[in-house]
């Protein structure tokens, strides 16, 4: 998910140009921590409620990045492509939904079967009721908001308003016919008030290797949207709406030592985890209502009545969602490349941004060329992006299989942060279909093997687009005024680099806010970078398409991660110390020159042995030498450049580290225009580096080639011997500039 990507760019461009042209306004500091009583006050209870004797506990409410890489065999080993089908299918849905726009529910019938992938019976199973996360305040979804969204600049923090909450109602469950009990339960021991998570009671256990097939049916009541899902005037996006199983992971499966349910409640930050299977939905709505959903249409609307009933199928994926509304309108396109079926790509968009239409399928046709070919084939034949319509922020920037909605804006300028956030939010939301959907990885326990990695592989194809964001709108460009960024500067200045406050492998609900939340991307992004600058880009390209050959169509963890890149790089003692650090650790980088000192190597005064005898030079007769030599040299080199003369200079440059060590260069640069370098490759907290030359030292810098975006402060990477006035000279030039053309504009009123 990604609108929290547009209102950062937004930030940082307004932040950006209010203070290069000399606004007052002032930037917001970062928040103060989240008083403690407050925190415990929402925070669920440490341990999950106990299995009863031998039943299946449930996965750790603190459970966060894992360690232990997974067996080979982990969810039936690795997918070659030879098997019969592309995952290991554990469920499958059957679905008939019916739409009623003017309550904004949906009711459905759905039939379940699942598979026991256990050597063990299964006497009770789990579902997700996720719309319930919307019903009140009760819920840990609301708990948490009060508390990690207390700061303001939050997804999800909407006030709803009287008629506008959401819930799901499950009404019978029933095994072979027999009417099953069913209650809410608490895996992470939140408020008794949150009602996300069902256990049901089985009439008969599902035997090891079993299936068992559950009827039931159920009421969703949307909400109008606050994240996700949910409807604003006729517009539905419908996710998270029906009854999911919870995911019974295995011995050798993401750190498990034995059977565990992994179905968390829906925590404020967190998105999804789900097993692989089949869905087969027909959604019955008014017949001037236009669908969109996950997978494949299945011929022509049926008519029934002045409805029309849609069917839609899609195996080997694990959500499926949808939106309706009256009128819209679409655009199709179509990809065809090595390995992948023909994909038909369509764009369904309001009328009010046509203008965005176009720009969505392009990135969109792009993505899937790119991510292609650097991690793996497209599998699927269609692809459906959905524009929102006006005052539907909270809608936008979501993603499922095979589907997502992206941005909307209602003019699309080149060169300018639409374009752009436009682009990034198509991108990031299509790249969700392989970190999400393709390497279903846990989002609630490992958020950043989706939102992270995502962020880092869309920033890859931007910089391979040679596509920058413009820091200007057509009024600022008007001026001339349109800065550009490169997407992983941005990333690191979004990172707050300075004091990370979480690991970035934690959860996604234990987090100092949903501020610090919002970090899973843009420092996982910045570490990755900086990975990717010591293994090599090529490297690790390579790294990633083995991650996922390795894992897609199964659940990778963070060790799987790791594991996978440091065989691949064949560099394990790198991967590890970057894991280490910032994945399992909260390091921070910040190298600086804190001296550069240049002086000339001169005679010395004292006794010294000369021809066997020790001879005398005072301080008075060494100065006059000195200054002897000194005329002697003008006169012979009338045209000297500045910083030469008869004697040696040594330059001293002093580093000093305040935070964790990573591979810096030094360059050192000399008033002749030479250079010297050299590795500061150690644990010390400071060092001291002499050169010797004919010439005076001008300037020392870390990094020179700017590789190391962890470092929280760039701006002392350098120093100068004299002072060089050149920047603040050229921000005065550019504020003068801009004056001129208001007092320009002013003039013709």
């Amino acid at each position: 998910m990604r609108r929290k990507a547009a209102r950062i760019v937004r930030f940082v461009a307004a932040s950006t140009l209010l203070f290069a042209y000399g606004s007052s306004a002032q930037v917001a500091s970062p928040p103060p921590s989240v008083p403690a009583a407050a925190s415990s006050a929402a925070a669920p209870s440490t341990t999950a409620p106990t299995a009863a004797a031998g039943e299946i506990p449930f996965a750790s409410p603190r459970a966060a990045f894992v360690r232990t890489p997974s067996a080979p065999t982990a969810w039936g080993g690795p997918r070659s492509g030879s098997e019969a089908t592309l995952s290991d299918r554990v469920v499958s849905y059957r679905i008939q939904a019916r739409l009623d726009p003017a309550k904004h529910t949906v009711d459905g019938q759905q039939q379940l079967t699942w598979r026991n992938r256990s050597d063990r019976p299964v006497s009770a199973v789990f579902l997700h009721l996720y719309l319930n996360a919307f019903e009140s305040e009760g819920s840990t979804f609301f708990s948490e908001r009060r508390v990690l969204a207390s700061q303001g600049g939050s997804r999800g923090i909407a006030e709803v308003k009287k008629g506008e909450w959401g819930y799901i109602d499950l009404g019978n469950v029933e095994q072979d016919g027999a009417a099953l009990k069913w209650h809410y339960v608490h895996p992470d021991g939140g408020p008794a008030t949150d009602h996300t998570v069902v256990r049901v009671d089985l009439a008969q256990p599902v035997p090891a290797g079993g299936s068992v097939t559950l009827d039931m049916n159920f009421h969703s009541q949307l909400p109008r949207v606050i994240e996700r899902t949910g409807y604003v005037g006729s517009f539905h996006l419908v996710g998270q709406w029906f009854p999911k199983i919870g995911v019974l992971e295995l011995p050798g499966e993401r750190g498990a030592t034995e059977p565990r349910w992994n179905v968390h409640e829906f925590h404020f930050n967190s998105e999804f985890y789900a097993d692989f299977g089949e869905f087969d939905v027909r959604i019955t709505a008014p017949h001037d209502y236009v669908i969109g959903a996950v997978g494949e249409q299945q011929g022509e609307p049926a008519p029934e009545g002045n409805e029309l009933t849609w069917h839609f199928v899609q195996a080997d994926v694990h959500d499926f969602a949808w939106m309706a509304a009256p009128g819209y309108q679409s655009i199709d396109g179509e990809y065809t490349g090595p390995g992948s079926p023909r994909v038909k790509v369509r764009v369904i968009y309001p009328a009010e941004y046509a203008a965005s239409a176009k720009p969505v399928l392009k990135a969109s046709i792009d993505s899937l060329a790119y991510f292609s070919s650097t991690l793996g084939p497209y599998p699927y034949k269609t692809l459906t992006a959905v524009v929102p319509p006006f005052n539907a922020a909270e809608a936008g920037g979501m993603e499922y299989p095979t589907f997502f909605t992206a941005d909307s804006y209602r003019d699309v300028e080149p060169k300018t942060t639409n374009e752009y956030l436009l682009d990034f939010v198509t991108i990031h939301e299509f790249g969700h279909g392989y970190f999400y959907g393709l390497l279903a990885s846990n989002e609630f326990e490992e958020p950043m093997l989706d939102e992270g990695l995502n962020e880092y592989w869309d920033d890859r194809m931007l910089r391979e687009r040679k596509q920058v964001l413009y820091l200007t709108t057509p009024f600022w460009k008007f001026f001339g005024v349109e800065p550009p960024m490169p997407s992983f500067m941005l990333e690191r200045m979004t990172a707050r680099l300075r004091k990370p406050s979480d690991p970035l492998g934690e959860n996604s609900w234990d987090r100092l806010s949903s501020a610090d939340y919002a970090t899973v991307y843009s420092r996982t992004a910045t570490a990755m970078h900086d990975l990717e600058e010591r293994l090599g880009k090529d490297v690790m390209e390579k790294a990633f398409r083995h991650y996922y050959d390795l894992w897609h169509f199964r659940h990778p963890s963070i060790a799987d991660l790791q594991a996978a890149v440091a065989e691949s790089s064949g560099k394990p003692e790198i991967v590890a110390q970057v894991f280490d650090q910032y994945v399992y650790g909260t390091a921070r980088i910040d190298d600086s020159v804190t001296d550069i000192v240049s002086e000339e190597v001169l005679p010395l005064a004292g006794v010294s042995m000369k021809d066997g005898r020790r001879t005398e030079v005072s301080s008075d007769d060494n100065d006059k030498a000195v200054e002897k030599q000194r005329e002697a040299w003008k006169k012979a080199h009338p045209d000297a450049a500045p910083g030469t003369g008869p004697f040696p200079w040594k330059t001293t440059v002093t580093v000093w580290r305040d935070g964790a060590s990573v591979p810096q260069t030094l360059k050192v640069s000399f008033m002749d225009g030479s250079v010297e370098t050299v590795r500061w490759n150690d644990d010390r907290r400071w060092a001291r580096f002499a050169f010797t030359k004919p010439v005076k030292g001008a300037s020392a810098e870390l990094d020179p080639d700017r590789k190391i975006y962890l470092d929280a402060n760039k701006l002392d990477d350098s120093r100068t011997v004299e002072a060089n006035h050149a920047a603040s000279k050229r921000w005065t030039a550019d504020l003068a500039a801009v004056l001129q053309g208001l007092f320009s504009v002013l003039g013709t009123l």
